[in-house]
């Protein structure tokens, strides 16, 4: 007989000190505290995650160092890449032709929400490069908490299809603006030349790997199925590779992952089915965001100083996203009470919106303390609350399966969407 050897206690120990086995356990244990919290509490799964993140990072939890870099960055990367790429492959542009209202109100909310967010800041004391930060990422929602609110609550109807494109034009008006800013943050700016070509650098560069992806996507969805999981292999390296390669040649990831939805879209306009193996592999990337922006934002500084200035931005942001929505609302062909919901569902924040804080404190080091001493709370905060609000609008709507079934006991109508209803 062969004497195995028993491990022991000192390399059991050293095993759990391996980032692999770390990151694996954090993972186990926010994927069963997601399926408790939808269970047991009636909260979105987001919750769970974020949670169970926000307890390790306040731990201390190794592996994940401010600002992002190295492998947590690429994987925050390409999770977002993911879930932009899927948000913008949903946005027909051509509807806004026949409701152009909706873009108009897409930009009166971004709009009053940079304006109100940026006038907050400056009368708290911050400075003029700060606060323009701050309101910029305060324009984004969270494409990724949206779209995984919408599928536990298996929600349909016109406030959760504006929602969604709400927060796509949001996200990408926000994804232009900082990595603008991010190009000419400290660059040595002596004439108008020196201050846009920098910026058209970022911009030109993402635009055209967004194209090339989406063209590299439509020719591979020419000869193979959409439900294939070879398709979905095909899809993500694609867009692995886009990211790696758009932010060595200083691009922007998620901007270049946004556009190639968006052209893809317009490439592609009949309904495709989004490959089924891909929302297996893209569930586990978002879960994975979800607990890194928790544990990033968890371990900043948590000055008791900034709270003031935390919640003064987080309050200026939610009463300009429902503002702004109500004020464009005229024929874009929503009611009031929905114009208002729609709003409520603006205001989650998570992982682009962390990425934006990762993209300016790279470029600024110095900036990028200030900024991320106000954002990354502001992010853990909405990562949570903006979830359940979002939850609570869409359930308030009447567009979440549960007050469907209530809806059809109380011999009501129920709500349905369709890209013509809002």
């Amino acid at each position: 007989m062969f004497d195995l050897p028993s491990p022991s206690g000192a390399a059991l120990g050293s095993a759990f000190h391996d980032p692999t086995v770390q990151w694996s356990l954090l993972l186990a244990l926010a994927a069963a505290a997601g399926q408790l919290a939808q269970r047991h509490l009636g909260l979105p799964k987001v919750v769970g995650y974020s949670v169970v993140g926000a307890g390790a990072g306040l731990a201390g939890f190794p592996g994940v160092t401010w600002p992002l870099e190295g492998v947590p960055l690429f994987l925050l990367q390409l999770g977002v890449a993911v879930v932009l790429f899927e948000a913008g492959g949903r946005l027909p542009l051509r509807w806004f032709r026949h409701n152009p209202m909706v873009l108009l109100q897409s930009l009166a909310e971004a709009v009053l929400t940079f304006a109100l967010c940026v006038a907050t800041m400056r009368w708290l004391g911050a400075s003029a490069l700060v606060a323009e930060a701050l309101g910029a990422i305060a324009m984004v929602g969270s494409p990724a908490i949206l779209g995984r609110v919408i599928t536990d609550t298996r929600a349909r109807g016109p406030v959760t299809e504006r929602a969604l494109a709400l927060t796509t034009l949001g996200t990408l008006y926000a994804l232009v603006l900082v990595s603008g800013r991010a190009a000419v943050v400290e660059g040595a700016v002596e004439g108008w030349i020196d201050t846009l070509w920098p910026i058209a650098r970022v911009l030109g560069i993402s635009l055209a790997a967004g194209v090339l992806l989406a063209l590299a996507v439509r020719a591979a969805l020419r000869t193979m199925s959409a439900t294939s999981e070879n398709t979905a292999i095909l899809m993500i390296s694609l867009l692995a590779a886009t990211s790696a390669l758009v932010s060595e040649a200083g691009g922007s990831a998620p901007l270049a992952a946004l556009v190639g939805g968006l052209a893809l879209k317009q490439m592609h306009p009949r309904p495709w089915a989004w490959p089924g193996h891909m929302g297996t592999a893209a569930s586990l990337l978002v879960m994975l965001n979800f607990v890194l922006v928790a544990v990033a934002a968890a371990q900043s500084s948590w000055n008791p100083a900034v709270a003031g200035g935390v919640l003064a931005l987080l309050v200026a942001r939610a009463v300009a996203k429902v503002a702004g929505v109500a004020l464009g609302n005229p024929g874009s062909g929503l009611r009031w009470g929905q114009a208002v919901w729609v709003g409520c569902t603006l205001w989650p924040m998570s992982s682009v919106a962390l990425l934006l804080v990762s993209e300016l404190a790279q470029a600024s080091p110095a900036l990028g303390l200030q900024i991320g001493a106000v954002a990354l709370p502001a992010i853990l905060l909405m990562e949570v609350l903006g979830a359940v609000a979002a939850t609570v609008a869409i359930d308030r709507a009447g567009e979440s399966s549960r007050a469907m079934r209530t809806q059809a006991l109380a011999g009501g109508t129920p709500l349905r969407s369709g890209p013509g209803q809002g």
